[in-house]
């Protein structure tokens, strides 16, 4: 059954209140950090989506065409990855958020889906039931607002059926073997830094014209502000790496 985004996004947050509190009671805390330990999964936040007509009928679903994916589906996916680069700021909002995008972390790091293919962007489940056709967008973390991401995730999709963008064919074989990139700014990958998120949020129209010039402005003055305390801040680690220059 498909529910209203805007009650999703309220139950997340009280989802993080009560969590919290709980284990507050234990004596621990409950933290949704994206990347808080080295050499282990991060805190992810991997969103399933599946869209129904009026008549509550899945239209993600077409029993006729390959995979049993509806064209639309498919629009809806070219639409995502599309603009996956220059909506990263809002997916994942936080200088912490791109330490997570590493190769066999089950995190996505390149612009891609796959039927059941934990190593893409965009994941197609496996399901029994065919009303239950959806996906799943793995990009995204609890740093983020979670009514913002929800919000662009669903126009960024409708953009792509609007446009009737190409999603391309499914990736059968992990991402993660297949693709090699030695250079610093590769557009094939999603963005390896906040830095290079902020600079396509910059850049783009479209997360400017759903977010609106306003609340664009702002949100963007919020997030450079947090990329330049963090760029300019000396670690533990830079004055240990090089003490002996």
């Amino acid at each position: 059954v498909c529910q209203n985004p805007l009650r999703v996004a309220d139950e997340t947050i009280l989802f993080h209140f009560v969590t919290r509190k709980v284990a507050a009671q234990f004596g621990y805390y409950a933290i949704f950090i994206p990347k808080p330990f080295n050499g282990q999964n991060r805190n992810a936040f991997h969103i399933h989506l599946s869209m129904s007509d009026l008549n509550m009928k899945n239209i993600f679903y077409d029993a006729n065409s390959p995979h049993s994916l509806s064209q639309t589906m498919k629009h809806f996916i070219g639409g995502l990855l599309k603009y996956a680069r220059e909506t990263s700021i809002v997916m994942a909002s936080s200088f912490n958020s791109y330490k997570a995008y590493v190769v066999e972390r089950e995190a996505p790091i390149v612009r891609s889906w796959g039927l059941t293919n934990r190593s893409c962007m965009v994941r197609i489940p496996w399901i029994k039931n065919p009303n239950a056709t959806r996906l799943e967008l793995r990009s995204p973390d609890p740093s983020g607002n979670v009514y913002l991401q929800l919000a662009t995730l669903i126009e960024m999709g409708l953009k792509g059926i609007q446009d009737k963008l190409e999603s391309g064919e499914p990736e059968s074989q992990s991402i993660y073997e297949k693709i090699k990139s030695s250079k610093v700014w590769d557009d094939n990958f999603l963005p390896k830094s906040m830095f290079e998120a902020l600079v396509e949020a910059e850049k783009s129209q479209f997360l400017k014209d759903i977010m609106g010039e306003l609340r664009y402005d702002k949100y963007m003055g919020l997030k450079i502000a947090d990329w330049e305390e963090h760029r300019t801040h000396i670690t533990v680690r830079e004055r240990s790496k090089y003490f002996d220059i």
